[in-house]
């Protein structure tokens, strides 16, 4: 028999949050969002990632002896900055919690298949080739497992996140370097 599908938290971690949104993410804001104009297909990731993540989402910070964990629900504000991932995480006040720096290298690569992707995508698109879109999907899909699952590992001590979560923040991680 099988659980609910939620992978358990990486030892350390305090339980993730049930499946209610909060004490999760109540709003996602991505630094330097009007800089930049992005595909179609890019905006529209952006767009329902976001959404999704507002709805439904499982993040929790993680606490140390120093300095106990503070529960949600929270406001986090994404940005990249001068090659690395930021998660400038803050209470529903918007006042300052904790920030998560994680290096964008082992992102690259996936984030420039992700951009390969769309880019096919919107070719299929174009000429209209259904099979070729179901099989581009089915790559997307792979694809963000792997970078969900990344991103995972990486936050892992810092913050806990389920599988969902992370697939949706790897999309935001994947828009954002589309600015840089």
């Amino acid at each position: 028999m099988t659980g609910s599908g939620a992978a358990s938290p990486p030892p350390g971690l305090p339980p993730l949050p049930g499946p209610s949104p909060l004490p999760g993410l109540q709003r996602v804001v991505l630094a330097g969002e009007a800089l930049t104009r992005l595909s179609p297909i890019l905006e529209a990731d952006r767009a329902q990632a976001v959404a999704d993540l507002e709805a439904e989402n499982r993040f929790l910070l993680c606490g140390t002896p120093e300095r106990p964990a503070v529960p949600g629900p929270y406001v986090l504000h994404l940005s990249v900055q001068e090659g690395r991932l930021v998660f400038d995480v803050r209470d529903a006040g918007d006042a300052p919690l904790q920030m998560l720096v994680l290096s964008l290298g082992p992102f690259r690569g996936l984030i420039k298949d992700y951009q390969m992707l769309v880019d096919s995508h919107m070719l299929a698109v174009e000429e209209g080739r259904e099979g070729r879109i179901q099989a581009i999907d089915m790559g997307r899909r792979g694809l963000h497992n792997e970078g969900a699952a990344l991103l995972q590992e990486r936050l892992a001590n810092k913050a806990g996140i389920d599988h969902e979560t992370a697939r949706r923040l790897f999309t935001l991680v994947c828009v954002l370097h589309q600015r840089i």
